[in-house]
């Protein structure tokens, strides 16, 4: 499989993290990668950015998985797709390939990288509305009727913007996760512009969480979430199924639950969140997440400044898994 640098034309049935006024938000470089077989035949794109971290780095990263064209790509053509890839980002002078964000979903990866198990629940949005909540499990069906007898109600729109950045930071400092900066939130969703949705969920007017999710006609993606201490029970459940019902009708192929892991320790939060996700009715879709270092001492001083830094990156976390 041969790589190339090729032209951006992204459409509406593509995702929307393939897109050239997504891509340019958060990388100082951006590109798509073409696969193509050796006799020419154009066989998929690889969306990608490069991060420059001072003058020392050049960090590649991807905002969203292999995109087959003209038909199925199988797993060994996407291997000897991935193989060249990094051979064409050693070629230019990048520095290593650091993991993905989690929409990304890999269903391999390349010779010689750091990988690990990772996954996402997808929801088929074409089907009916019955069919969608009949695959509810009971439990959130309940808080889902609950929350609506208890009052709360959902809408959306560009006006909640900081309330929901605050939401967000908020419940990820709770976790004592950081989170982007107000600005670099804003410029992310002035991006999207239409192809983004900032839902919340109001009791007596008051918000109690916030649910941000881009889309195009391909998927739509339950980004970021926050809540409020105290939380109507309930209120999270009504938030996302209103937000499912949403895309559905605005005519997205799914709806991404963006990242869970797999097999995840008994009573740990990460299990709390695989269960709440899956109990939506998606399918479990598992792949990998992986990094390569092109420039071995850069990659060992990365790995040891996120160590120090995080505890770690994803596949750090994860690896032991494979």
């Amino acid at each position: 499989m041969k790589v190339k640098k090729i032209e951006i034309k992204w459409n509406p049935v593509l995702s929307i993290y393939a897109s050239e006024s997504f891509l340019k938000t958060v990388g100082d470089e951006y590109g798509w990668l073409g696969g193509f077989e050796d006799s020419g035949k154009f066989r998929c794109i690889l969306p990608y950015t490069i991060i420059r971290k001072t003058a020392l780095f050049r960090l590649v990263r991807f905002r969203v998985e292999t995109i087959p064209f003209d038909g199925d790509l199988d797993v060994a053509e996407e291997k000897a797709f991935l193989n060249s890839a990094v051979e064409y980002f050693r070629s230019i002078g990048t520095d290593m390939i650091i993991p993905a964000t989690t929409n990304t979903i890999f269903r391999t990866y390349p010779d010689g990288a750091q990988a690990a198990p990772y996954g996402t629940f997808i929801i088929d949005l074409k089907k009916t509305e019955e069919q969608l909540w009949s695959d509810l499990h009971p439990n959130h069906r309940n808080k889902v009727r609950r929350a609506m007898k208890n009052g709360v109600v959902v809408t959306d729109g560009i006006e909640y913007l900081d309330t929901a950045y605050e939401l967000i930071r908020d419940t990820f400092k709770v976790s004592n996760l950081g989170f982007m900066d107000y600005n670099q939130f804003k410029c992310i969703i002035k991006a999207l512009n239409d192809n983004v949705k900032i839902f919340v969920a109001k009791q007596q007017d008051r918000i109690q969480g916030c649910l941000v999710a881009p889309y195009s006609k391909y998927s739509a993606y339950a980004l970021h979430s926050g809540r409020i201490p105290g939380v109507d029970k309930g209120a999270m459940n009504l938030l996302r199924w209103e937000a499912i019902r949403h895309f559905r009708n605005l005519g997205a192929g799914r709806f991404d639950a963006v990242g869970v892991r797999i097999n995840p320790e008994k009573g740990s939060k990460q299990e709390g969140l695989f269960k709440f996700k899956q109990r939506f009715g998606g399918q479990l879709l598992q792949g990998y997440m992986w990094k390569y270092g092109l420039n071995p001492v850069k990659f060992a001083i990365y790995n040891i400044a996120v160590r120090l830094l995080r505890g770690g990156d994803i596949v750090d976390a994860e690896r032991h898994k494979l």
